[in-house]
């Protein structure tokens, strides 16, 4: 049985640099499928928005958190995700889906006001875990230290 540690060995290999690596890549088109189809969690969603360079539609497992009734986005691999830039580029505008489709506006969330959030996210996404330099039970201050680091977003639907 593989242990917490080796885990968190093989998400920061397979992020190395703080960007998916060729065996990531296909493990995440693998995992967008499977959420998109509905398959696991409800909080395991595709992420579908248009890149910002080529125009054409990327999908991307990610995991809502949800927290005092709002939906978040969050980003493990902080600022430079290229999923982040591809929101960012799109003005928020992006398409969830888990079984259905649902359109959907990110608006990034203020830095202070990240921290409950990112420890939310940590205890529903344990594959950020390894990205993310606190601990999951960590107080609330630890997480504002790093909060600046770490994209959030709120998931608005459209329509």
């Amino acid at each position: 049985m593989a242990t917490a540690g080796g885990l968190h060995r093989l998400d920061r290999w397979l992020y190395r640099g703080g960007r998916p690596h060729r065996t990531a890549r296909v493990l995440n088109r693998l995992g967008a499928l499977q959420y998109a189809a509905g398959l696991g969690p409800r909080n395991w969603v595709a992420l579908e928005v248009r890149g910002r360079r080529t125009g054409r539609l990327i999908r991307f497992p990610v995991v809502v958190a949800e927290h005092d009734g709002e939906r978040y986005l969050v980003s493990m691999l902080g600022r430079r995700a290229n999923w982040v830039r591809n929101v960012r580029a799109a003005d928020g505008r992006a398409v969830l889906r888990h079984g259905h489709r649902e359109e959907v506006r990110l608006e990034e969330v203020d830095p202070g006001d990240r921290a409950p959030v990112l420890r939310t996210y940590l205890q529903r996404a344990p594959g950020a875990r390894a990205h993310v330099p606190v601990d999951r039970h960590a107080p609330l201050e630890e997480f504002a230290r790093i909060a600046d680091r770490y994209p959030v977003f709120r998931i608005t639907t459209l329509g």
